[in-house]
């Protein structure tokens, strides 16, 4: 698992550590800004990217950790070197557990701002949470289940609250139940309902629609992409018969 911390210069560094060795760390959630403006794995090796709208997020999540106490942080767009299908492999499969085992989870929603105060009992922002990208995408359903602790920031890096402050907000923005977002066992929650959760959300490559869920399932499966999203939900089905039981399988 590669993690990054800031170094003297305020740059951040690469380090790789083994399983049993792993600190400390935070990690961050976000919705990507187009490939060309995230900063990749590759950069941070050649030391470039600086110029990037993604680097802002990388610069946020690691001043925000060290306020927090924590010296590395891991980021997916620039911590995994999807150049090496076997660390790709690795770290989809690994990813529910790596943001469960963090110690805090930033949500980063660069499409919320604070605003100024409006005349009414509410902030602005609540509007923007409520309509934020983020509880669209595939993958940030993970990334809100499966860390502890999920904490909200705006675009402009400031708190907005935590995953139990805003739980009542979530759950009618997401549909997910109050219990599965305190943390109960995903196992708990049938195989239907944990599908509605995913049901109306999208993600870039069409094969990650089925990916992005194998932790929400517990499942580990190879990665085939090319193969389209109906083999791999395929793919997903037939591991999950092993559950025992029927389900209807909502299609996603």
């Amino acid at each position: 698992m590669h993690l990054l911390k800031l170094g003297n210069n305020g740059k951040p560094i690469l380090t790789r550590f083994i399983a049993s060795n792993i600190p400390n760390y935070a990690i961050l959630s976000h919705t990507w800004d187009a490939d060309e403006q995230e900063v990749t794995f590759k950069d941070l090796a050649d030391g470039v990217g600086t110029s990037k709208l993604g680097y802002r997020k990388i610069r946020f999540c690691g001043e925000q950790a060290q306020k927090d106490g924590l010296q590395y942080f891991w980021i997916d767009s620039c911590c995994i070197d999807k150049s090496s299908s076997s660390e790709l492999q690795e770290a989809i499969n690994s990813m529910f557990r790596w943001y469960q085992n963090a110690a805090i989870c930033y949500a980063y929603l660069t499409d919320v701002s604070i605003g100024k105060h409006s005349r009414s009992s509410q902030p602005l922002w609540h509007l923007g949470f409520s309509q934020s990208r983020w509880f669209t995408r595939g993958w940030t359903l993970q990334e809100l289940l499966a860390p502890p602790s999920v904490e909200f920031f705006s675009r402009e890096g400031k708190r907005l609250g935590d995953k139990r402050s805003l739980e009542v907000q979530v759950q009618q923005i997401t549909g997910i139940a109050i219990q599965a977002l305190r943390g109960k066992s995903l196992s708990e929650f049938s195989v239907d309902e944990r599908m509605s959760w995913a049901a109306n959300r999208t993600t870039t490559i069409d094969e990650d629609q089925v990916y992005c869920l194998l932790g929400i399932f517990y499942v580990y499966l190879p990665l085939i992409y090319g193969e389209g999203k109906e083999n791999a939900f395929r793919r997903l089905r037939q591991e999950m018969h092993g559950f025992g039981g029927k389900y209807r399988f909502i299609q996603i």
